[in-house]
């Protein structure tokens, strides 16, 4: 399995490879563990998702984008979602 290189999103593993990736604190200051598409403003995006809901949702988005396969991504999302910081 590879595992990404730097820092990634504790909520929905996405690589963080550049300063704009990285979601906001409520200072306006960055977060150092989770994206912009799930954290801003030092709240996440949204909140009442479920870690199933977020397995689906970047399935889905790595499909779609020609990251990896569907069952590839399933597969992956699966093992790695529930390790993150926000589904501890």
């Amino acid at each position: 399995m590879m595992q990404p290189q730097g820092p990634f999103c504790q909520s929905c593993a996405m690589p963080m490879e550049k300063p704009d990736m990285f979601g906001t604190n409520t200072d306006g200051s960055k977060s150092k563990v989770y994206c912009t598409y799930c954290f801003k403003d030092g709240n996440f995006t949204e909140p009442d998702i479920s870690m199933q809901e977020m397995i689906d949702k970047c399935v889905t988005i790595m499909d779609q984008q020609k990251i990896m396969p569907g069952d590839q991504a399933r597969d992956l999302m699966t093992k790695t979602i529930p390790t993150l910081k926000r589904w501890q």
